[in-house]
């Protein structure tokens, strides 16, 4: 049983997080920064934020309760914040996209808006008001912003109407394939989904990003990743949640092909193991254990460059 004190009733960290900060003797002092940072509306940057940005990562849950993360891509300007507690954000529907089927009315969303040029990033989440099915509005739970640490700096370009989809379909499996296995080879960063239904009934979502350097991420031969989870901001959003409630969705990009690489299932966190040090810098590792992959060529109108020289 996790414990429990009167000072975790009013503060914005959920069972597993403030968990994760004890783990490490960071609670009292995470208190005051959870306080003063997590949000129950935008602050102004953030709302001048978003509306700037071509892409944005999302986490949603199917009906089935597993968690999925993706990438959706439109033109500047498909997000708008008309006062400080709403986003509104003109999406079209995508069947191929599994998590699609988590964005129905009502239902919880996380956002993760990032501008990898700038390596600035800021993230909420809430819950989905649809009316139709070419957006839809979020009214925000919780909104804050992370440090760049990790960002591989990167400029993107559209190589065709977003509003045009692909015609190349989907690859469902049980299992990463070899170009899975390649995707995932190359990656320097990836994005993670994660959720705990609160004790007052709420669902809460969260979706982050992931970097390190190409390679970071390994699979072993059973064909389980194994992440390292290097310093941060203490918060532990996504290990928290893990901790509470062991489901996690995972998607990688091909920055060069616009391919994506999306999957959900299974997450073992292990704060104690002697393969700890053989990750540089990793203070901890999460394996995660695919049970559904959807891998989707083409995906994104969007192809990105690295910087010259890199």
């Amino acid at each position: 049983m996790l414990e429990q004190t009167r000072q975790d009733a009013t503060s914005p960290w959920h069972a597993g997080e403030l968990a994760m900060q004890r783990s490490v003797g960071v609670a009292e002092r995470m208190d005051g920064p959870g306080r003063n940072f997590v949000r129950k509306a935008m602050p102004e940057q953030h709302r001048a934020f978003f509306p700037m940005l071509p892409f944005v990562v999302l986490g949603a849950v199917d009906a089935k309760g597993d968690v999925w993360a993706t990438v959706r891509a439109e033109r500047p300007g498909f997000m708008v914040s008309p006062e400080p507690e709403i986003l509104d954000v003109r999406l079209p529907r995508d069947a191929a996209d599994p998590a699609n089927a988590g964005m129905e009315d009502g239902d919880a969303i996380a956002m993760l808006g990032i501008q990898l040029e700038t390596r600035r990033r800021n993230r909420l989440n809430g819950v989905i008001r649809r009316k139709d099915a070419g957006a839809f509005q979020v009214r925000v739970g919780q909104s804050f912003g992370n440090c760049p640490q990790y960002i591989q700096l990167r400029s993107s370009a559209f190589t065709r109407d977003p509003d045009v989809p692909t015609t190349m379909p989907s690859i469902h499996s049980g299992q990463l394939d070899d170009r899975a296995l390649r995707v995932i080879a190359g990656a320097d960063t990836f994005f993670v989904a994660s959720y705990v239904d609160r004790d007052n009934g709420e669902r809460q979502v969260d979706v982050s990003h992931r970097g390190g350097n190409a390679g970071f991420v390994r699979v072993g031969a059973d064909g389980v990743l194994t992440v390292p989870d290097f310093p941060g901001n203490r918060f532990f959003n996504t290990l928290g949640n893990f901790f509470v409630n062991p489901k996690a969705g995972l998607v990688f990009i091909d920055f060069e092909t616009g391919d994506m690489l999306q999957m959900t299932g299974r997450v073992e966190v292990l704060l104690d193991s002697p393969e700890i040090a053989s990750f540089q810098r990793a203070e901890r590792l999460w394996r995660f254990t695919p049970e559904a992959v959807v891998l989707r060529p083409d995906a994104l109108p969007l192809r990105w460059s690295l910087p010259p020289g890199l």
